[in-house]
């Protein structure tokens, strides 16, 4: 039976963390400064900003929110961000993902200013992750996910990981902290597409599952004693729902659970990190001063 990593808890120690460097900002006259931008009313992307913004209003964090039309041009969104570049009371950006259809998203990323890109998505900051430069921001979710298998007590040197996931915001990031020196596990990266997947991913020590299909990781694709970090969250239909349906994860996790050694619960896992990890990204872009 699986030991439930409890996100919700580590992610508390972090804004601890989080809440004593600001103090210590705060007698240098600094206050750490977030600017989200929304362009659109996506009702999952108001549920994020919104809840971001909270958080940095709990924390002592000085947010900027701004809603751009679901008709923003591309020239309307740039500008905002090059607005913000300039803003010296804001040192992290992110603009909410995804856009509408209309805006470059790979333009904007590249507009921002590198060293506010508490996202960790611009080009320079890859590079940096890559290299192992600890100047750089690392993407939220990935850096949320090391921490919660640290805080476990995960043993990763060594170990085999197998990331389920290629994108840019979660699986090729992870996997690069995963082989990083100080982690030390050899990584496979694999995906939907991977022949024999489940063969794959029983070679894991370690599975981070984030492929973007509800509960796609089964009991046969996991070792005796694994360790699985769920990132996805995904809406499904329920009817025995209150509200007619339900979050899960890429893990089928009552499929899984006893037959791993650990894992994360969706919700409650991996989604708490992710903010903690926005605000500490944010909180060292404004120690970088």
């Amino acid at each position: 039976m699986a030991t439930i990593i409890d996100g919700k808890k580590v992610a508390e120690e972090v804004l601890a963390e989080c809440s004593r460097e600001i103090e210590e900002l705060k007698v240098h006259g600094i206050t750490p400064g977030l600017a989200v931008v929304l362009v659109g009313e996506d009702p999952a992307s108001q549920v994020y900003v919104n809840s971001k913004v909270r958080k940095c209003a709990e924390l002592g964090i000085h947010s900027e929110k701004v809603v751009l039309s679901k008709d923003a041009s591309q020239d309307e969104v740039l500008a905002t961000v090059k607005r913000l570049n300039e803003d010296a009371a804001i040192h992290g950006i992110l603009v909410q993902s995804p856009p509408p259809s209309q805006i470059d998203e790979e333009e904007i990323i590249r507009t921002i200013d590198p060293a506010k890109d508490v996202d960790g998505f611009h080009p320079e900051n890859v590079a940096k992750l890559a290299l192992e430069d600890p100047s750089g921001f690392v993407p939220c979710t990935p850096a949320g996910c090391m921490r919660l298998l640290e805080a476990s007590g995960v043993k990763t040197s060594g170990a085999d990981a197998v990331v389920v996931g290629r994108s840019m915001i979660v699986g090729k990031p992870m996997a690069l902290l995963l082989m990083a020196r100080g982690s030390d596990a050899t990584v496979t990266v694999a995906h939907s597409r991977t022949e024999d997947l489940a063969e794959v991913c029983r070679r894991g020590d370690i599975i981070v599952a984030a492929v973007g299909i509800p509960e796609f990781i089964k009991k046969d694709f996991v070792k005796q004693g694994a360790t699985i970090i769920d990132v996805g969250i995904n809406r499904v239909e329920d009817p025995a729902a209150k509200r007619g349906y339900r979050l899960c994860g890429d893990v089928d996790y009552k499929d899984v659970f006893e037959k791993a050694g650990a894992i994360t619960p969706v919700p409650g896992g991996v989604g708490p990190m992710t903010i903690a990890m926005l605000m500490k990204n944010t909180i060292k872009a404004a120690q970088a001063l």
